[in-house]
């Protein structure tokens, strides 16, 4: 074993996809199940953000903080394209993780 650890970056949303949050994380099904079960107090909670429509990971804190700084700068269309691109369906991707 490496001993290496994994950063996510991942895009959260509401029901019905009229809100969207960036966040980052080192342990993303923890951090999903954080937001769905409303565990965290503030943003997500307050605006029933639980459905994880896109994520991506990289092998450093550094570069997941940067990207999630260069993610949450975009406009809100260049957002739902990137959301698009890996999940066209804007589905929850959160269920096929913890299978």
């Amino acid at each position: 074993m490496t001993g290496r650890k994994t950063f996510y970056i991942y895009i959260l949303s509401n029901k019905h996809n009229t809100v969207l949050y960036t966040g980052v994380t080192d342990d993303l099904i923890r951090r999903v199940y954080e937001h769905k079960n409303k565990l965290i107090e503030g943003f997500t909670k307050r605006y029933n953000i639980t459905k994880l429509l896109y994520y991506e990971s990289t092998e450093s804190a550094e570069s997941a903080i940067l990207r999630e700084k260069q993610v949450k700068d975009y406009r809100r269309d260049k957002k739902f394209g990137l959301v698009r691109q890996l999940n066209p369906e804007m589905r929850d991707l959160y269920p096929k993780l913890v299978v």
